[in-house]
């Protein structure tokens, strides 16, 4: 799955994708259809947990794909950055909260406005485009229907990620890749004294009013974090009252963005986080560790994290009653440690 990071000149957005990856990042190339690609492990305690119980000889955690779309030129977003949005799965739209030197004040909720507004505009000209097509052919009358409601909404200002959709007014959707469809997670880049302040309340009211989530970060203070040492950053993150790195509560925020949960396995090989889209049943979750798992689906034996670790064993997790047996129709939920039966 991937998480396009987006954001105007000079918010920091390859700064922050340099600290996400550790991947150094050429900036101002907006326009030259250049992108970069890092992927990410999502940190998990859950996973942490299990491996200090098992000992496992691989330990393995869910991953997020980061790619820096570039930026705008001037005021806008360039039109190839427009076009390489389409092509992820979710946006996070870094902007800027820091005084730069320039004498340009930061302007966080301009920002997100521009971005909101060049988007629906975007989604505007392609709706159009298809309604003026199915008008003349009449072949899909409930095609036609849908998108003048769409239509309508985003002449009104609003993204396409507020209309209510039936799923499969959804599906019906989902092939035109429409960038305000796209969820979104606003990133607002401080400056290093204000990392462990709150943010300011216009801009939650105004994420809020958008139904976006916000994730408070200062790139460049997590671009020093990721190059020091494990022992440094601990007693870096102390002097700043800090109690983990921003880049981990946003590299959750990104993966939580795209709906994921966590099924988790263990045992003495390997102890791992499969990503699976919520309210997946727990067949399909197997296809995630290999189709033949799902085609031969029996049972899963599911059992919470916690008290697999609280008990010690997957036995003890049977004398006490906590370990379950499921089938077919058992919808996996976040944390399920879970072991398949199935036929070969």
């Amino acid at each position: 799955m991937k998480i396009g990071l987006v954001g105007l000149p000079g918010s920091g957005k390859s700064t922050v994708f340099g600290a996400l990856t550790g991947i150094a990042v050429e900036t101002g190339y907006a326009g030259t259809g250049k992108q970069n690609i890092g992927v990410v492990k999502v940190p998990d305690p859950r996973v942490d947990a299990l491996a200090s119980l098992f000992n496992p000889k691989k330990t393995t955690y869910a991953e997020t794909t980061f790619t820096d779309l570039g930026g705008g030129s001037g005021k806008g977003i360039d039109r190839a950055v427009l076009n390489q949005m389409r092509n992820v799965d979710a946006l996070c739209q870094v902007v800027r909260a820091f005084d730069d030197g320039s004498g340009d004040a930061p302007n966080p909720l301009g920002e997100l406005e521009d971005l909101a507004m060049e988007t629906i505009l975007a989604d505007l000209e392609i709706a159009e485009q298809r309604v003026v097509r199915l008008t003349r052919d009449r072949s899909n009358p409930n095609e036609l229907e849908l998108l003048q409601r769409v239509c309508t909404h985003l002449e009104a200002g609003n993204p396409i990620r507020s209309l209510e959709l039936s799923e499969l007014e959804g599906k019906m959707t989902s092939p035109y890749s429409f960038l305000s469809q796209k969820p979104l997670l606003a990133v607002l880049n401080v400056a290093e004294d204000e990392v462990t302040g709150e943010p300011p309340a216009d801009i939650v009211a105004d994420v809020e009013k958008r139904g976006l989530n916000l994730v408070v970060l200062s790139a460049q203070v997590e671009m020093d974090i990721a190059q020091m040492s494990a022992e440094d950053q601990k007693e870096f993150l102390d002097s700043l009252g800090l109690s983990e790195p921003a880049r981990d509560r946003f590299i959750r925020a990104a993966y939580a963005l795209l709906d994921l949960i966590s099924m988790l396995t263990s045992g003495p090989d390997e102890c791992r986080a499969w990503p699976v889209p919520r309210n997946t049943p727990a067949p399909q979750a197997a296809g995630k560790i290999h189709s033949d798992i799902e085609r031969g689906f029996i049972r899963a034996e599911v059992v919470p994290w916690e008290k697999l670790v609280e008990c010690g064993s997957e036995a003890k997790c049977r004398d006490e009653g906590v370990l379950r047996v499921e089938g077919k129709t058992y919808v996996i939920q976040d944390g399920d440690v879970v072991n398949f039966r199935f036929n070969v």
